[in-house]
């Protein structure tokens, strides 16, 4: 039996996901915020506790995520830039294309674009990100972080149970649907 929607074309979107970008640009807007406070308020490298486990530390990343890379010599600061560019645009699409019973998938989108476009902000502007979130245990310190990254990594774990756990039963349902 055919399929009784029509196939959108490339550059045609729904414009329910507005949302879903919505979404991308208020984690843009929170992260951006968040860095100028940080970096309007806190001295480099001077940690300002907050709670035992926690303190504000302004640092300069000149990697990726969790300082990835950080000491890589520069030309990280253009492959991630050009990266996080390239995954903008396709996630913008994506996100666009998504249909409308779909929730985790595209929030998963959604957080990781504006993630990635938060950090892509400083990177273009300040050839660094500012990071400020500083998380430790005794002597065990997590590298610091961002909102950008926070977005970027809740993101990506919504993103492996929508692939591991959900995108099987919407497969699942799209067949017997299709045999009805």
């Amino acid at each position: 039996m055919p399929n009784p929607q029509p196939k959108k074309g490339l550059f045609q979107f729904y414009l329910h996901n507005l949302v879903w970008v919505g979404l991308s640009i208020v984690a843009i807007i929170l992260d951006q915020w968040t860095k100028w406070i940080a970096t309007t308020h806190l001295n480099y490298a001077d940690p300002v506790p907050v709670l035992p486990f926690l303190n504000w530390t302004l640092l300069h990343n000149y990697g990726a995520a969790f300082s990835f890379l950080s000491d890589a010599g520069g030309w990280q600061r253009y492959f991630f830039t050009s990266l996080a560019g390239l995954v903008s645009v396709i996630f913008v699409f994506w996100l666009m294309r998504m249909p409308k019973k779909i929730v985790i998938l595209p929030l998963a989108i959604a957080l990781i674009l504006g993630g990635a476009i938060g950090n892509l902000i400083d990177r273009v502007s300040l050839g660094y990100v500012v990071d400020f979130i500083h998380v430790y245990y005794n002597n065990s310190h997590f590298p610091a972080f961002n909102i950008a990254d926070s977005a970027i990594t809740l993101g990506t774990i919504l993103l492996l149970i929508d692939t591991f756990f959900l995108e099987k039963q919407r497969i699942q349902r799209a067949e017997v649907q299709q045999h009805d």
